[in-house]
């Protein structure tokens, strides 16, 4: 019985026609084999290794009538089999790159009903995001309303995240009404491996009619968490880098008496570094006192020490000096140095960071060297 068993549910893989099988073993494919010489066998190809590569290859120089032999024989009948293909999904995507604007849109009508689907499948996601960049804003706008209902779980999948994004970078911003779906999730958002990506192109992309609830929701609130967190500290990156004036202001402005504890952070030493490199100058001024302030308690270690020791704020460290102006750069670099050659002298520990932030020194004053 047990034998029997498994013979029941053993898969056997399909076998090969003829002509496929002739095609893998001649030797050079690309130079001896044209897309006619496979008529009749193309969605067979498309589902193999080499013969899906060898119909990519060939697209793109084939002729309009080769083309159209090509796109009759997969389309509509075998079209949602191939987008799912792990070979397959690469020819489709190369019938929306190189087809004709009314096969693309027959292509597009295909695939409608099923773009969900389609856009949370590993293969299938692939081809609905070149759909969308090659498409008419009609079409794109169709596939928009049937993810609407379904956005939040769109964005938060592994796959269709990918799509949302790319809708966002390439659907008008007057179609994406989904965005409102947004507000009031905005934290989970953030703090989510694939939302996080979907919320920085949001900003990236969108104007700020759509993106300012959003800011909203999310500055005055979540910033302290969102940067300790392991995803949501690259959206304040983000904003950091490449948000309005006032969005970076405010940022920084909760980085003040944080500074040295978020400093030591895994995630949040990055949210510093760009903060330095970003705030305006007054801003970023008033973080490199904190930098250099005295100690908390008369036998505790200063900031910079800390900094110094810690595997993650030293790197902010060397990114103050490397930012730091004027008179205050001198005094941090003056401030800095006593201190590196008293660990120098007394402790090997600390090489490696100590190392690091000698270099930066010598690169701001090589005349005068860290030892």
């Amino acid at each position: 019985m047990r034998g029997n068993r498994r013979q029941d549910t053993q898969e056997f893989a399909s076998p090969r026609s003829p002509i496929l099988d002739e095609f893998r073993a001649s030797g050079k494919p690309k130079t001896t084999w044209k897309l006619r010489d496979i008529a009749g066998s193309v969605v067979e190809f498309s589902g193999d290794q080499l013969g899906s590569r060898f119909i990519q290859d060939e697209l793109p120089k084939a002729s309009s009538e080769e083309r159209q032999s090509v796109f009759d024989e997969i389309v509509p009948g075998n079209t949602l089999q191939l987008i799912q293909d792990v070979f397959g999904n690469y020819v489709i995507q190369k019938l929306f790159e190189h087809g004709t604007q009314a096969q693309k849109t027959v292509l597009a009508n295909t695939m409608e009903g099923n773009v969900l689907y389609l856009s949370c499948n590993l293969y299938g996601c692939r081809v609905v995001q070149k759909a969308i960049e090659t498409m008419l804003p009609e079409q794109q706008s169709s596939f928009v309303r049937e993810l609407e209902p379904h956005i939040l779980r769109c964005v938060m999948d592994s796959n269709g995240n990918h799509v949302v994004q790319k809708i966002i970078e390439h659907v008008s911003p007057d179609r994406l009404g989904f965005i409102s779906a947004f507000s009031g999730h905005v934290f989970d958002l953030a703090s989510h491996p694939f939302g996080c990506r979907v919320l920085q192109r949001c900003i990236e992309h969108l104007p700020d009619v759509q993106t300012r609830p959003l800011l909203d929701e999310l500055l005055p609130n979540h910033v302290p968490h969102l940067m300790q967190n392991q995803f949501g500290n690259y959206v304040i990156q983000f904003i950091l880098e490449h948000g309005r004036p006032e969005d970076k202001a405010s940022i920084v402005a909760q980085l003040h008496g944080r500074l040295l504890f978020m400093a030591r952070h895994k995630f949040a030493s990055n949210v510093c570094e760009k903060a330095l490199t970003y705030a305006d100058s007054d801003a970023r001024r008033a973080l490199i006192e904190e930098i250099m302030a005295p100690p908390s308690k008369p036998d505790a270690a200063t900031p910079i020490v800390v900094m110094m020791k810690d595997q993650y704020g030293n790197y902010v460290l060397q990114r103050a000096l490397g930012v730091a102006e004027g008179d205050q750069k001198e005094t941090l670099i003056n401030t800095v140095r006593p201190q590196l050659l008293s660990m120098r002298r007394y402790s090997t520990a600390y090489s490696k960071h100590l190392t690091s932030i000698e270099r930066e020194l010598e690169k701001l004053s090589p005349s005068e060297p860290a030892r």
